[in-house]
């Protein structure tokens, strides 16, 4: 929202909530400078009736009182916009501080350590630990990528972005257009699902892979934003945790640590390798792709086909 507009709602707010009677649209343009300088009584009109809705939608009761002489006046009572008190159990009241400390090194620590503050100052118990209450070890959600916050905000306003992304099987980044729906940390790493205008199709994309600063770009969304956005999901599938299949490779003594965590059979076979065995569904190659030189897919067929075209891809790049 555009600080002139905030600061214009703002006022309209103060001046219904502050009012003991109903004040009519002539004595609000007067009181409110933003107004003063409308120009015409159309463009007043305009940007009235559009405040006006934009407090209601906000959650503002306005209240609509014509007087006597007929003039039509307008008032927020306190005690109708006055939020219920703050009741939480030991338990909301846990869950509340685990959120709070999850922030810990971006942009929203201070938003959140201010939020639980105010809510300690309406009533949150001050004695209940979370940690102890839930018998958990202290929550922390790193955020080391540049493009996560710039991101976030994106997510939130519903705001185009472009930026430089770097495939695995990639050489060199490429640049992406995308409509960015949720972001979500999935074992240590962020990852954005949106509509990629370039390929007409939802993808989700890793932040480490962001090379560069993301950019906004003007205009709306093109394609409306699922009810349900499954960012888990893909990445699950892109690295075989969703499993239908075995495949068997060669991996490099102390490399892979990834893999051998999901290998259901693993032998040594000397002279630097060891052979696995891995569940894995669509997109193994090019999680594989990424070990390089100390991975050799033995089969399926296809998978190893699929690898080595994926490096034959990248060596070309």
């Amino acid at each position: 929202m555009a600080i002139a507009k905030a600061e214009r709602l703002m006022n309209l707010a103060l001046c219904l909530l502050g009012t003991r009677r109903p004040l009519s649209k002539r004595e609000l343009r007067e009181s409110i400078e933003a107004y003063l300088e409308a120009g015409s009584d159309d463009s007043f009109n305009r940007m009235f009736e559009r405040d006006k809705d934009d407090l209601r939608e906000l959650g503002l009761v306005i209240e609509t009182v014509e007087s006597l002489d007929g003039e039509i006046g307008y008032l927020a009572r306190r005690d109708s916009n006055r939020l219920p008190p703050i009741t939480l159990d030991a338990e909301e009241a846990a869950a509340l501080g685990l959120a709070a400390k999850v922030w810990q090194q971006v942009r929203l620590a201070g938003a959140a350590s201010g939020a639980l503050q105010k809510l300690r100052a309406a009533g949150l118990p001050e004695d209940v630990d979370p940690y102890e209450a839930h018998g958990a070890l202290e929550p922390r959600i790193p955020v080391h990528e540049a493009a996560f916050e710039p991101l976030m905000l994106a997510c939130r306003d519903r705001r185009p972005v472009a930026f430089e992304y770097r495939k695995a099987t990639a050489a060199r980044p490429e640049p992406r257009h995308v409509e960015p729906w949720a972001l979500e940390c999935w074992r240590g790493h962020w990852y954005l699902a949106g509509w990629d205008r370039d390929r007409g199709a939802e993808r989700v994309f890793r932040l480490s892979r962001i090379t560069g600063k993301v950019r906004s770009r003007g205009g709306k969304f093109t394609v409306p934003v699922p009810d349900v956005v499954t960012v888990r999901e893909t990445v699950a599938g892109w690295a075989g945790e969703t499993a239908d299949r075995s495949a068997v490779i060669r991996l490099r003594t102390g490399a892979g640590y990834p893999l051998r965590a999901k290998a259901s059979r693993v032998r040594e076979l000397g002279d630097g390798w060891d052979e696995l065995e891995i569940p894995y569904g669509h997109g193994l190659d090019a999680w594989l792709v990424e070990f390089g030189p100390d991975v050799v897919v033995l089969e399926p067929a296809e998978l190893r086909a699929d690898v080595m075209d994926r490096l034959r891809a990248v060596a070309k790049g």
